[in-house]
């Protein structure tokens, strides 16, 4: 391409905070693709179309400086960038030391009586840490031996093994404290002590423990406690406070809360198994016990979509539903069973045999073996009952597998969305290649029903609620890729499909073969994400991350028709090899 010469950097831009220790990725466009590049002195390779990537060496000062120069035969151009790097504390060269900002927890934590509270700060190497309570009481730190953390980019995309390599930090401590700390003015705060050799640094440690009787109080959840009717009604519990997703409970499941750190409340599923909540999303239950779910006798009846089983708990209490290739097993923690008798239903046979146990130690377990594959399940409260709703796979012609299916199609994005070198944004390329997916679709017989179809932003949440309640086969997310800080972009990329539930790894795995076959760039494999557009229960979903924005080549790609229509026949043969494969077991 030829054009006016030009520098124009995509990322990072002025003044970004760079989340990388030595090295990281610059691209954008130089305009013109007869024009030469270097940054800092160092060349960088510029596409026919004038867009550019490089990997550049991070100067070690805090605001950093790229120095650009384009130049073609006839012209050249001159461009400056400043980039930060993140605030941290920098530790003096002498003398004792504490990191403040490392202090955790901190503000107001309220665990059962007697249970331990882990306290942990970062200060001086080899330096006597303790606690001084505001009564004189003395809480002693030890070093703390754990590895230090490997950034999650590194972890996710990373080829290069000698980056997962960590040290022991030697400026960790942790300290266990089974007291009472109340809350007070900064004059009456505890003071962390530390010290080394003969000098002494003292700092307040803004912390306020109460405590509470070990058997916990009770809670509803509810992520609308004004009751305004805007959100999805579900809270999200994480195993760790602000961990990853992993329980969805619909609004009214109460539960047993143990505790709170900050703005995260505990919950006690079944001894031994904690989940986290926003404190936010919970309500107390003053003077009410906390949940004991009785299971009682279960009915399954015929519905148009498959079978719904009914489980009366007498309280709505927290559960899980855990997916096997052809059965789901219904957690109710800390349940006790009085199941007198299991009654199926009448019509197709889709559950084979149901069975309950109270051998578990979570609580009762029930399981339904089912006829087929899992295909989809889903689950919702009627009063104090757990109606269990699962799904009957549709019927396949492996001759003509989409022929009556209804698939909805994703264009991910926007809002958000990374941005190419010379400006693509993802959300129009995830739509030009979703606008060419439909119609190869349509043509073996499927029904398409697509998220949008111009460059109007969906709601993240209302896509997946949208395929649920179009009673939708298949949900398929088009995207493409972007990486993190301090990942190089010429090892690291290439094509991925992400999953959530175990139903869904067939399709993932066949979409991601006809995707590499189609695209021709490196085989970074599928994986299980915890991803908004592939947690949907009712229906095998995946999500496409097949060419990576930032790459000149494979922007290049997505620009043109012949791109977006290899990235649609990559999906569409996937799709039919999952399908046929699930119709050749019928």
């Amino acid at each position: 391409m030829i054009g006016p010469l030009n520098i124009r950097v995509v990322y990072p831009a002025e003044g970004t905070v760079i989340q990388a220790a030595d090295s990281t990725f610059m691209f954008g466009s130089t305009g013109t693709g007869d024009a030469r590049l270097a940054i800092n002195g160092a060349p960088v390779t510029v596409a026919p179309n004038g867009a550019w990537l490089a990997w550049v060496a991070l100067p070690p000062d805090s605001i950093m400086r790229f120095e650009l120069r384009a130049s073609t035969a006839r012209e050249s151009r001159d461009a400056v960038l400043t980039a930060r790097r993140p605030r941290r504390f920098h530790p003096p060269i002498t003398g004792p030391w504490v990191d403040t900002s490392s202090y955790s927890p901190s503000g107001s934590v309220v665990m059962r009586e007697q249970e331990p509270v882990e306290l942990r700060v970062r200060a001086s190497p080899g330096a006597a840490v303790t606690l001084v309570k505001a009564d004189g009481s003395r809480i002693p730190f030890v070093a703390e031996t754990s590895l230090e953390e490997v950034p999650w980019g590194i972890r996710a995309f990373g080829r290069d093994t000698a980056a997962l390599q960590r040290r022991a930090p030697n400026d960790r401590y942790i300290g266990l404290f089974t007291g009472d700390m109340p809350a007070g003015d900064s004059a009456s705060a505890a003071q962390l002590e530390v010290v080394l050799d003969s000098d002494t640094v003292r700092a307040a440690w803004p912390l306020s423990i109460q405590r509470i009787p070990s058997g916990g109080y009770a809670v509803e959840l509810a992520d609308d406690i004004e009751a305004t009717g805007a959100t999805d009604g579900v809270v999200i519990g994480r195993a760790l406070a602000g961990g990853t997703y992993h329980w969805f409970w619909p609004n009214g499941t109460r539960a047993r809360a143990t505790g709170s750190v900050g703005a995260n409340r505990r919950l006690e599923l079944a001894p031994g198994i904690e989940a986290w909540v926003p404190e936010s999303e919970t309500r107390l239950l003053a003077g009410q016990p906390a949940p004991r779910p009785v299971v009682g006798s279960i009915t399954m009846r015929e519905t148009r979509d498959g079978v719904a089983a009914r489980i009366p708990l007498g309280v709505r209490a927290p559960y899980e539903v855990i997916e096997h290739q052809s059965s789901l097993d219904v957690v109710i923690y800390g349940g006790v069973g009085d199941v007198n008798w299991i009654r199926y239903g009448s019509g197709p046979e889709l559950v084979r045999r149901a069975a309950w146990s109270q051998a578990d130690p979570r609580g009762v377990v029930l399981t339904f073996e089912l006829t087929q594959p899992v295909w989809g399940y889903r689950t919702r409260w009627d009063d104090d009952d757990l109606v269990l709703e699962i799904r009957r796979p549709p019927a396949i012609d492996r001759g003509a597998p989409l022929r009556g299916l209804k698939i909805l199609v994703d264009p991910g994005h926007p809002p958000g969305g990374a941005t190419g070198p010379t400006g693509l944004r993802e959300a129009d390329a995830n739509l030009a290649v979703a606008l060419a997916l439909r119609p190869m679709l349509e043509r073996e017989g499927a029904q398409v029903v697509m998220t949008r179809t111009t460059n109007v932003a969906v709601a993240l949440g209302e896509r997946p609620r949208l395929a649920e309640s179009l009673n939708a086969d298949l949900l398929i997310s088009v995207h493409n890729n972007a990486l993190p800080d301090g990942v190089n972009p010429f090892a690291a990329s290439g094509t991925s499909v992400f999953y959530n539930h175990p139903r869904s790894i067939p399709l993932a795995r066949a979409v991601q073969a006809g995707l590499v076959q189609q695209l021709g760039v490196r085989d970074l494999g599928f994986g299980r994400g915890d991803l908004a557009l592939v947690r949907p229960t009712w229906m095998p979903a995946i999500l496409t991350e097949g060419l990576f924005m930032m790459v000149p080549e494979q922007e290049a790609a997505l620009r043109s028709e012949e791109g977006q229509r290899r990235y649609a026949i990559g999906v569409l043969s996937g799709v039919r090899t999952f399908l046929r494969a699930w119709g050749g077991g019928q």
